[in-house]
């Protein structure tokens, strides 16, 4: 019966599955036929755009060529004309020179014929027609009409679409995840010279992999890119996996996208627990700051977090990284008296983990770490064997040191703007970095037996909280040192 249950189980988890992977294929289904109508409209658009455009060049030079046509023919017209008025002056003058040379022929007195004779000789001489070029001065041929369009016509019928850029490979192996940076790489399955870019979309997502039409978050994207790879920088991963895909594009169309690669990006994720924080510190998600005035104007906002616990006792968030813990002895109320604490909502079991911490540059007195859930109202940070820190006291005389089991060794060097902290429950070891400068400032190496929360501890300033950070790369190196560190379950241990 038993085992029946089981292979029912399993054939309705498969059926479950296979459901589900059914609906985001009909979903990207009708998201497909959607965008086929869409880009087909945008395509007819952009088409109607272009012959328009050509239109406009055609009808530009058709203006252009006639008004060149109109002037050589006003041009032609008025030398012609012109002529025509000088010839026309001048066959009259001729005509009447004509008659007067004719009448001369019938004058008998010799002196009066001389005389005529003489006149009519210098009137000849001078007369119009004889200077008169008997010639054109412009054809009637029209110049710049001689416009051969053959070559043109050729190629406008030869004109087609550009052709659609083949879509690119996302080189899955080639891809890097490391220091909340990531380096996508592809390929084009043929060499186009066309090409002239490339758009990569990606978008976070909590569901491994194809992406899921539906998804809670939009694809973000980054245009023009030349070159077949692209990183990303200075990202939070606050998600379990990343998407993306890329598409390529020449001077008139983008091409299809790749098929989507899904890249995990695991880091651990929390935020400060208003319901575990002594009353003088204002609380937000990221953000703790010592309150002189015991934080009344957060008491409402608190007391409806402290409902979600059990009878006063805060109760940790769990997300991917951590499981739920077994319930320890020796839970706690609020913190309070001098212990200035707020614990992390989450609880760290298992894994390696790295958040950073910045403190305001006034702050007076600051320590963070990890602590065990047992930790006292009373407890400060250090002074027990349940909780691990360094503390930073810029009140009266500055120190800088390292705490634990009530033991303080003080740590020779600067305290950075920014401090990194790495936990690595199951191989025993808290680190501390300068972020910046990637110095080790100090580890602790122990056997963790309890699980841990995030602790920190402020007074007269304030820190702010970065997570959703991966494990840096140089941490690689230490880890290789690591069987050259040696401690106890109590002892502070030099990371010089």
């Amino acid at each position: 019966m038993d085992s029946q249950k089981e292979a029912l189980q399993r054939i309705i988890g498969n059926l479950a599955n296979k459901n589900d992977e059914m609906q985001n294929f009909i979903d990207t289904l009708n998201h497909a036929l959607k965008g086929v109508q869409a880009n087909s409209a945008s395509v007819i658009g952009d088409l109607d755009e272009e012959f328009d455009s050509l239109y406009s060049v055609l009808d530009e030079m058709k203006e252009s060529m006639t008004n060149r046509i109109k002037q050589e023919q006003a041009h032609k017209t008025q030398e012609l004309q012109n002529q025509l008025t000088q010839c026309t002056s001048a066959l009259e003058d001729a005509e009447e020179l004509l008659e007067f040379s004719t009448r001369a022929l019938s004058i008998k007195n010799p002196e009066e014929f001389s005389k005529a004779a003489r006149q009519i000789k210098d009137s000849v001489t001078m007369a119009p027609a004889f200077r008169l070029c008997l010639k054109p001065k412009v054809s009637d041929n029209m110049t710049h009409l001689m416009v051969d369009f053959s070559q043109e016509k050729k190629m406008l019928q030869a004109l087609k679409f550009l052709p659609v850029p083949k879509a690119p490979e996302i080189d899955s192996d080639k891809c890097l995840v490391a220091d909340n940076c990531i380096t996508v790489k592809w390929k084009t399955p043929e060499e186009d010279s066309k090409i002239d870019h490339y758009i990569l979309e990606y978008r976070k997502t909590n569901f491994e992999g194809l992406p899921r039409v539906k998804d809670e978050r939009c694809w973000e994207v980054v245009d023009n890119i030349k070159d077949t790879e692209y990183t990303l920088t200075g990202l939070k991963f606050d998600s379990k996996y990343m998407n993306f895909r890329v598409r390529a594009c020449n001077k008139a169309v983008a091409g299809d996208f790749s098929d989507p690669v899904t890249l995990e990006t695991k880091a651990l994720v929390f935020s400060f627990d208003g319901t575990s924080s002594h009353l003088n510190l204002k609380v937000e998600d990221s953000w703790i700051e010592w309150d002189s005035t015991g934080g009344k104007g957060q008491e409402t906002k608190v007391k409806g977090k402290e409902n979600k616990g059990r009878s006063g006792t805060p109760s940790p968030k769990r997300t991917s990284v951590v499981t739920r813990p077994p319930s320890v002895k020796g839970t706690r109320d609020r913190f309070t008296g001098e212990a200035y604490t707020v614990l992390g909502d989450v609880v760290i079991e298992s894994g390696q983990h790295y958040w950073e911490i910045k403190a305001q540059k006034d702050c007076k007195s600051y320590s963070i770490g990890v602590a065990y859930r047992s930790l006292g109202k009373f407890d400060q940070l250090g002074k027990n064997n349940i909780s691990w820190c360094i503390h930073v006291n810029n009140w009266l005389q500055a120190t800088f040191s390292a705490k634990h089991n009530n033991k303080a060794k003080p740590l020779e060097m600067p305290v950075p703007d920014r401090i990194g902290i790495y936990c690595d429950f199951d191989g025993g070891q808290l680190s501390f970095f300068n972020s910046d400068s990637k110095q080790l400032l100090h580890t602790f190496k122990t056997k963790f037996t309890q699980p841990l929360v995030p602790a920190f501890m402020v007074w007269c300033g304030g820190l702010t909280l970065y997570t959703g950070l991966q494990q840096p790369s140089f941490l690689t190196s230490l880890e290789k040192n690591d069987s050259e560190m040696n401690g106890s379950s109590s002892g502070i241990i030099n990371g010089d």
